[in-house]
């Protein structure tokens, strides 16, 4: 499992997907999440604004399983 660290409370998935080097554009990471390629904690899902906390994972197929981390000011 790969860890991200984030230097606020919170990060958007389609934000998380670009850090984490999954995509390189919004677009890929809107398309990623259509096809059903994306669960958070298990559960699958399509929302890109869907907010992440430290503790999250992230699971992306064919790319691994990601953590997130925090280390820096809460919101």
């Amino acid at each position: 499992m790969k860890k991200i660290l984030i230097h606020s409370g919170y990060i958007k998935l389609d934000q998380f997907l670009k850090l984490a080097d999954c995509v390189s554009t919004g677009g890929m990471a809107k398309a990623l999440l259509q096809e059903g390629q994306v669960r958070v904690n298990g559960e699958p899902e399509d929302r890109r604004g869907r907010k992440l906390y430290p503790g999250d994972t992230i699971e992306v197929q064919d790319q691994g399983t990601f953590a997130v981390e925090g280390g820096g000011a809460q919101e």
